[in-house]
């Protein structure tokens, strides 16, 4: 007889006929046994490893009681397979690197484990005398009174026999009429036996289901793998930034300059026209070439930080900017970079879409945070459905865990919001406010 669950083999009259109510007892008699040896364990640790931690020798003890509850854990849910056959997943994760230290260091920052111990504690505690009394009841009552003429014919000299302490039996009807009480009411008390076994598991699935501490876990490698692909589109970008500076950047300039002498050494026509236009052409690739290169990662950046970069767009930018950074120092390489672009692509679209006469660009550290504001006296309506760039801004901010917000009412102004969780990397002093009139 085939249930999916003992839950649903408690719900059918079959249950008596399938293998659940032998697998209950032997889920709650296991529990039995593996509780008392976990009490016995932790009791030991926790007694040697307290009296020995004066000259450090416990110190190790101690350790090992605070993962005691790991292993444990791993054989309840084997355990658990007994009455429960949905899998119950392991929370851990796996180390970054080998070895017991960095396994012991995991381990110990993992909120999985500590409530693992907790669970640990609770069994040895609580939850094994509860099943003890549980199944000592069901076999002491139904055993006693099944044993009753056995029990007659062996200590009782085929006399007497006591039934379970509380009644005299003094033949052998009665003594079997005891035996078939108990008969009786074995099949009564399996179905008490299966709930207690089917609530058990349950509580054992509650306390070491993996729930938020996986996902947390996941989601912080998640964040983590996101981190280590924007580093490694950074380093492609410098990479990129710098082929295009050493080596099609100085081949431009190289041609520029031939063709500038070329035209010194043939200034008629038609070879000095063709000359002429080759040199505007090359001069023309050459401002184009070095817009990319400041578009794809400028040297300002990377030379002189955020303060200075954000400066320079603002001289290039069409709208007249106002500048206003206070900034301690140095900020971590991906915070000046994804600030830098979001300023960046901000400007971008004041001058392209808002039809603003003035826009401004302060920040500075608030907290533990790189506040950026920018602001424009424009049309506003800006959103992220636009086609503006915004939700590449967005998405590159948050890989940081930062914030952007947006406020762009019809008719203006746009503010143009962004924190971005930061601590300075240098304490050289802020340097003073520049304003650009």
């Amino acid at each position: 007889m085939h249930f999916p669950s003992l839950w649903q083999a408690l719900r059918s009259p079959r249950y008596l006929l399938s293998s659940w109510p032998w697998r209950s007892a032997a889920y709650l008699l296991s529990g039995v046994l593996v509780g008392l040896a976990t009490l016995v364990s932790l009791l030991l640790l926790a007694v040697t490893g307290g009296a020995l931690a004066v000259v450090l020798i416990g110190v190790p003890l101690l350790l090992m009681f605070a993962l005691a509850g790991i292993p444990l854990a791993a054989l309840e849910r084997r355990r658990l397979r007994l009455v429960d056959p949905v899998l119950l997943p392991d929370p851990h994760r796996e180390p970054d690197s080998t070895g017991l230290a960095a396994w012991v260091r995991v381990r110990l920052k993992e909120p999985a484990t500590w409530r693992e111990l907790g669970y640990a504690l609770l069994f040895a505690c609580v939850l094994w005398p509860l099943e003890a009394l549980v199944v000592g009841t069901v076999l002491g009552v139904c055993g006693g009174l099944l044993a009753t003429p056995v029990v007659m014919a062996t200590a009782g000299g085929g006399e007497e026999a006591r039934v379970l302490k509380i009644w005299l039996a003094g033949s052998y009807p009665q003594a079997f009429m005891a035996a078939l009480v108990g008969a009786l009411l074995l099949p009564v008390l399996l179905y008490p036996l299966g709930l207690v076994a089917a609530g058990r598991a349950a509580l054992t699935r509650a306390l070491l289901s993996p729930r938020d501490a996986a996902v947390d876990s996941r989601i912080q490698e998640l964040g983590r793998s996101r981190m280590r692909l924007v580093d490694a589109f950074e380093a492609e970008r410098r990479r990129i930034e710098r082929d295009l500076h050493d080596g099609a950047q100085q081949r431009l300039v190289a041609l520029s300059m031939t063709l500038g002498l070329a035209r010194l050494e043939n200034p008629g026509e038609p070879l000095g026209g063709l000359l002429t236009k080759a040199h505007d052409e090359a001069g023309t690739a050459l401002v184009e070439i070095r817009e990319l290169i400041r578009g794809i990662h400028p040297q300002v950046l990377t030379d002189r930080g955020l303060k200075d970069a954000v400066e320079d767009v603002a001289d290039r930018s069409t709208v007249p900017v106002d500048v206003r950074f206070e900034l301690p120092g140095r900020l971590p390489e991906p915070v000046e970079t994804a600030a830098y672009f979001a300023i960046s692509e901000a400007l971008a679209n004041v001058a392209k879409h808002s039809g603003a006469d003035r826009a401004e660009v302060s920040g500075g550290i608030a907290g533990n945070e790189l506040v950026v504001e920018v602001r424009d006296d424009g049309a506003g309506g800006a959103d992220f459905a636009g086609g503006t760039g915004l939700q590449g801004v967005a998405d590159r901010i948050s890989v940081l865990d930062g914030r952007l917000r947006i406020s762009s009412p019809a008719g203006g102004p746009t503010v143009f919001h962004v924190r971005i969780p930061c601590r300075p990397v240098t304490a050289a002093a802020g340097t003073p406010t520049r304003k650009r009139t």
